[in-house]
């Protein structure tokens, strides 16, 4: 009992009898003054580790994360930008933009936060980050005070939602930025690449009180490992815990499990070269073949929602999607209006069954299973699906020809536009079209999108853009994953986040 005890309390059971022994010899005054003064902690265990903690470089966004760095503007969980480092923000041609920085910020450094600060931030990652620079076409910039202008070398309305990446938190650049200074609710104490980060309050933190006095994020992609962690009280936040273990969790009354609607989608990518998938009646076909709520209930364990279209359906710019039914007759019926041969409910190409190279991967270990879900599926018209599982898939699929389909995930609106996901998968020279969409009219429409600044109208034209996508069937949408996470009861003040960006924050407490 004791060292159970112990170890949740993460103190040498020897440190904790001499605590025992000295507190019966103490007045209850002095006894209660030594538990005011136990510092706050908590320890959150994510799934994916991290090599640096420069959030200019870092993919995987661990500054952010940990509370150590903030963007110029934010994303809420209705996809909505909102300011942050910024107050505001304006442009007129989409082209020439005025930021005003939030006065009375400082650096963990206690350097001021003003405009040539935020200029020599985005400098610095515009050198160090050809993604980031490739995305914000930054021409030029210039500082005065609070007010940052910056001038792009094309019209792009869609500037302040880039500012929402992770990649461009604004730090000190007098700073090494492998101990970052940043302007979050955390400073950062100790780094251990691939293992954990330190973190304690930030005193001076210009959006309030922070709760906590100091947190570690700790990593490991092992989720059973996460699992036990959360059980043995090691961990007091636990990301993607293993999503078969959560009937068993929800009994838990010492745990509180949160599941929220991802911007993630799980998709089928269609090959538009190959021969057969060139047609809209076959890739119909297959659509008919994916069994959306079987997935969600039996794959995901509940833990997604169909998906209908690439962003979820209360998104500001998802039109009403077309509904798309399991339906394996529907199927059969599609084959024949496209010109196959279906007898005796197989379906063949001049007397040949039809046969799929499927590509899928490993590291979301869902996507194997609805592979074989489809292959079984697609098994009862005689078609033959091959699942080949490779292990970095955006390379495969952008050096390799040789594949029909493809099950694959990504977050679809990372951002809060519509504009990411459009021109990265749906333009001729999109970075993620590996299925070589090519659809003039549509390309117009994204093209019209990328000229305009309003907000509303261009949710309108992303609609349209989108219901066209759907219409077309260019790929199917088939789930979009939830974000679950599991924490102790005596957390307070997690919020379980459609971005994943913002985890450690000044609310964050532990009583």
């Amino acid at each position: 009992m004791l060292l159970s005890f112990a170890r949740t309390l993460r103190y040498p059971v020897s440190l904790l009898i001499i605590v025992l022994l000295l507190s019966g010899c103490t007045s209850p005054s002095s006894s209660s003054t030594t538990s005011e003064a136990t510092p706050k902690r908590l320890t959150l265990l994510f799934n994916v580790q991290s090599n640096t903690i420069d959030p200019h470089t870092d993919v995987n966004y661990t500054a952010s994360r940990a509370g150590i760095s903030e963007t110029l503007v934010k994303v809420d969980d209705q996809q909505q930008l909102q300011p942050w480092l910024a107050t505001s923000w304006e442009s007129k041609d989409g082209q020439h933009w005025t930021f005003q920085i939030r006065p009375d910020v400082t650096f963990h450094s206690g350097t001021s936060v003003d405009a040539q600060a935020v200029k020599d931030s985005l400098e610095r990652v515009i050198q160090n980050n050809p993604a980031i620079r490739n995305a914000l076409h930054i021409d030029k910039i210039t500082a005065k005070g609070q007010t940052l202008q910056i001038v792009t070398d094309t019209p792009l309305p869609q500037f302040p939602s880039e500012l929402v990446h992770p990649n461009t938190g604004i730090i000190d650049t007098a700073v090494d930025a492998g101990t970052p200074s940043g302007t979050g609710p955390f400073v950062l104490t100790q780094f251990k690449p691939g293992i954990e980060v330190d973190v304690k309050r930030n005193p001076t933190y210009w959006d309030g009180q922070v709760k906590l006095d100091e947190a570690t994020f700790s990593f490991n992609e092992d989720a059973n490992a996460r699992l036990l962690a959360l059980q043995s009280g090691n961990a007091d936040v636990v990301y993607r815990f293993p999503v078969e273990s959560l009937s068993q969790l929800q009994t838990d009354p010492n745990l509180v499990i949160e599941s929220v609607p991802g911007l993630r989608a799980h998709q089928l990518i269609y090959n538009m070269n190959h021969t057969h998938l060139a047609k809209l009646p076959v890739r119909q076909a297959i659509d008919s073949l994916l069994n959306r709520q079987e997935i969600v209930d039996a794959v995901m364990s509940g833990q997604a929602s169909v998906a209908k279209g690439p962003f979820l359906t209360d998104s500001p710019f998802s039109p009403p999607y077309t509904d798309k039914p399991f339906d394996i007759q529907r199927a059969r019926t599609l084959f024949a209006q496209a010109g196959y041969t279906v007898s005796n409910g197989v379906v063949t190409d001049n007397g040949t069954p039809l046969t799929f190279k499927l590509i899928t991967y490993q590291s979301r270990a869902e996507l194997p299973l609805i592979a074989q879900l489809l292959q079984a599926n697609a098994a009862q018209l005689g078609i033959k699906l091959e699942i080949q599982q490779v292990d970095n898939t955006d390379e495969y699929l952008a050096e390799n020809k040789d594949w029909d389909m493809a099950i694959y995930s990504f977050i679809t609106a990372p951002r809060g536009d519509a504009s990411y996901l459009l021109n990265s998968v749906y333009t001729p020279t999109g970075g993620l079209n590996y299925g070589q969409v090519k659809d003039a009219q549509l390309n117009t429409l994204i093209q019209q999108l990328n000229q305009t600044v309003d907000g509303d109208q261009r949710n309108r034209i992303a609609q349209q853009a989108v219901e066209m996508i759907d219409r077309n069937l260019l790929h199917s949408y088939i789930i979009h994953p939830n974000n679950f996470v599991a924490h102790q009861k005596n957390v307070s003040g997690w919020v379980t986040s459609k971005s994943e960006y913002y985890m450690l924050t000044k609310d964050l407490d532990v009583n």
